[in-house]
């Protein structure tokens, strides 16, 4: 069963939403208590739950995010969602510009939807996603 694009598209900004506010209660709402950000950069991976992800949003002062899911399918309690993002942000002493193709895992829980797992991948310069 596809999902309407629009409906996942509004728990993306919600939480892109609550990431610039820095809502702490609102981000737990939204992100499951086993969360897992799953990134690959030149550098390495890297696997992140949600309190390391919470204690290194203190450490960032965004400038700018922009979230544009292109892609979803809903099975049931779950939703897969495709997003290109580009972000602009401090992070301890550091400049980040970088645009990424997400896949995040949303599940159906008593308190409504929440993202379970985030894949984060860089987007070379001059790639275009549909």
């Amino acid at each position: 069963m596809a999902t309407k694009v629009t409906e996942v598209a509004d728990l993306e900004r919600a939480w892109r939403d609550a990431l610039f506010a820095k809502d702490e209660a609102a981000l737990r709402a939204l992100i499951h208590p086993q969360f897992k950000l799953v990134g690959i950069r030149s550098t390495g991976t890297v696997t992140v739950g949600l309190e390391d992800w919470l204690g290194a949003l203190h450490k960032m002062d965004i400038a700018s995010l922009e979230v544009r899911v292109t892609d979803s399918v809903r099975l049931d309690q779950t939703i897969v969602a495709t997003v290109d993002a580009q972000w602009k942000l401090r992070f301890m002493g550091h400049t980040i510009d970088e645009r990424v193709l997400l896949t995040d895992v949303w599940v159906r829980t008593d308190k409504g939807w929440q993202v379970v797992r985030r894949h984060s991948s860089p987007v070379p310069a001059g790639v275009h996603i549909e």
